[in-house]
Order: C-alpha cells, then structure tokens, then sequence
C-alpha cells in the first residue's frame, strides 16, 4: 500500500469509498488545518469533509452528518 491515503474514503461498509485495509491502517484528517476526529468522510480534490452531527439518527439509524467545505489533509496515523 502507498504512503498516501485515498483521494476519498468513507467509513460506512456499504459504501462504494470504503477501504478496509486503509482504515485499518489509521487514517487522520486535517481540516482547514485543525484535527478532525468524527469524520465519516472526506474527499480531497473536491475539498469536503463530512463529520457527524451530534447523535442525531436518520429514520434507517445512520448519524446525520454536514458536509463540511475547505483543506483536507488526510495522513495515516502509523506514519509518524
């Protein structure tokens, strides 16, 4: 695996961004230069992050989350 994080990850297993072997890795994300810690997902050429939003749930039990505009700097944790 590279040294590089995904351009888009996403930690729900149903969806299509989801890279099991990249989370297990630990992966960390740097929002407008801020550490983020309830990212759900973010993708880096589009510029997004989306973070879940307190414990709101939607009818089917998924947490709400915003989609949040701005710098992502993915990194992964074991790196460093």
């Amino acid at each position: 695996m590279s040294d590089l994080p995904p351009d888009r990850l996403s930690v729900d297993p149903t969806s299509p961004y989801h890279d099991a072997a990249a989370l297990e890795r630990g992966v960390g994300i740097r929002f407008k230069g801020v550490e983020k810690t309830n990212v759900d997902e973010y993708c880096v050429s589009e510029g997004w992050v989306r973070v879940v939003a307190g414990a709101a749930k939607d009818r089917r039990g998924q947490s709400l989350t915003l989609k949040l505009q701005g710098a992502v700097e993915p990194y992964f944790k074991d790196a460093q």
